[in-house]
């Protein structure tokens, strides 16, 4: 399998999508140094918690041109996919700003609970190479506060009180907000779909 890497941006979720990655026989190191992950064939985002203490730890590390600057696949999840747009409300902070969109606080309702948390469908078109194999309406699951409304770069998207983007995709660049490490037979799938 193709060689893949995970940034370190400092997520809680790095452990979780490192175990799920070696259940699919892929051994991804964890790093931050700027010469490995620009020799990976594929490299992966993760990210739990808010988007401005994620953009600052790449900063920090000297990353951000450099993610910016990546022609290989990159996959950004939950946090790691927020990044990717253009602006975060979550602490007014300017993103990478490779996918198309802004992210904002999801609104809570009569019976809308925030954050989303457990399992939701994913709802695509299909004639996506990243969702081969995963059904329209298929479960995965989701812990969020934000999220992105409205992008042309969406490939799935799911409700919560109002239709949110669960998946975008430019080019080389994708994003999951939803967690595929947690995702069970559909999060497998599409990290396959991704390495493949």
């Amino acid at each position: 399998m193709s060689r893949v890497v995970l940034i370190d941006s400092g997520g809680s979720n790095i452990g979780s999508v490192r175990y799920a990655l070696q259940r699919l026989g892929v051994d991804a190191p964890l790093t931050r140094d700027a010469e490995t992950i620009r020799a990976a064939e594929r490299v992966i985002l993760p990210g739990v918690g808010a988007a401005a203490p994620a953009m600052a730890r790449l900063r920090e590390a000297g990353l951000v041109d450099l993610v910016r600057s990546l022609r290989q696949p990159l996959l950004g999840v939950c946090v790691g996919m927020q990044i990717l747009f253009e602006h975060s409300e979550e602490g007014d902070v300017e993103c990478l700003g490779l996918l198309r969109g802004a992210v904002r606080k999801l609104p809570a309702g009569p019976g809308v609970r925030i954050p989303h948390m457990g399992w939701n469908r994913l709802r695509h078109a299909g004639d996506e190479p990243l969702l081969e194999g995963i059904r329209d309406g298929a479960h995965a699951y989701f812990v969020h506060s934000y999220g992105v409304a409205d992008s042309p770069d969406a490939i799935a998207t799911c409700g919560h009180g109002q239709p949110f983007v669960s998946m975008a995709r430019r080019g080389s660049v994708a994003g999951a907000q939803f967690h595929p490490e947690r995702s069970a037979s559909v999060g497998a799938r599409l990290l396959e779909n991704f390495i493949r």
